[in-house]
């Protein structure tokens, strides 16, 4: 049992539930120890959402809601930590909800589909033979995408990434919106957007913005995208963390 009361309480919450996915097969061994490292970066940040993240997360709202085709990618970690989240901004922004996994089998997939629906997710695409399409130039289990998904898709919301799918993407002339602890992964500088952020935290900040910009005029909605600058912000988001690491 967790004190409500201790000083990383959140944090510590956090945790468990990554280790409940463990054992529900959301979540890989290696999921675990990648947490682990994006969490030494949010103690550096001070395990809150710093003002650089605040203009990232509108931006992005901004963007998911001006693409035509816009899908949300899911590992196992999203899936443990931020299922609700997922299907509620899929929800706002009409996007599509795709798992994808660097370690994949058929049982991942399908817990993974299955937490998904079970907040309220009415159609998941990437699993099993759904995963027909395949990205150029990567060679890991995730290059595996929906053709009516991922394959297709405008803008991809990739959380958790890793380094090689993002900059495929990138390459493919997908836009790529990110959430990403750290401002120097391969991830951060491929994204047209990062959000520099703990997952838990900006996932909800994402889904209250993209439903405050919902309705707005895409011209509105473009300035938004236009004024950002995602180079200038992991700059911002960097002197941060250094800053926490005196």
């Amino acid at each position: 049992m967790i004190p409500t009361d201790h000083p990383r309480a959140r944090s510590l919450m956090t945790r468990e539930r990554l280790v409940d996915g463990f054992r529900r097969n959301l979540v890989v061994a290696e999921g675990l120890i990648a947490h682990g490292r994006g969490e030494a970066f949010d103690y550096l940040l001070g395990e809150r959402t710093p003002e650089p993240a605040i203009k990232a997360v509108r931006a992005a709202a901004a963007l998911l809601l001006l693409s035509k085709n816009a899908v949300l990618s899911v590992n196992g970690n999203a899936a443990a930590l931020c299922p609700k989240e997922v299907v509620e901004l899929a929800g706002v922004t009409g996007a599509k909800i795709e798992v994808n996994l660097f370690y994949r089998t058929d049982e991942r997939e399908l817990a993974i589909k299955a937490e998904l629906e079970r907040h309220g997710a009415r159609q998941v695409l990437g699993v099993g033979e759904r995963a027909s399409a395949r990205i150029p130039e990567l060679s890991s289990e995730r290059r595996r995408v929906d053709p009516d998904g991922i394959f297709a898709a405008d803008m991809v919301f990739v959380p958790l990434e890793d380094g090689d799918r993002a900059e495929a993407l990138a390459r493919m002339g997908k836009g790529v919106i990110t959430v990403d602890l750290n401002p120097l992964s391969r991830t951060a500088k491929a994204a047209r957007i990062t959000i520099v952020d703990n997952l838990v935290r900006s996932m909800p900040a994402l889904v209250q913005e993209a439903r405050a910009l919902k309705g707005k005029d895409a011209t509105t909605l473009q300035q938004l995208v236009d004024n950002f600058d995602n180079d200038e912000n992991l700059a911002e988001s960097l002197a941060i963390i250094r800053g926490g690491a005196k």
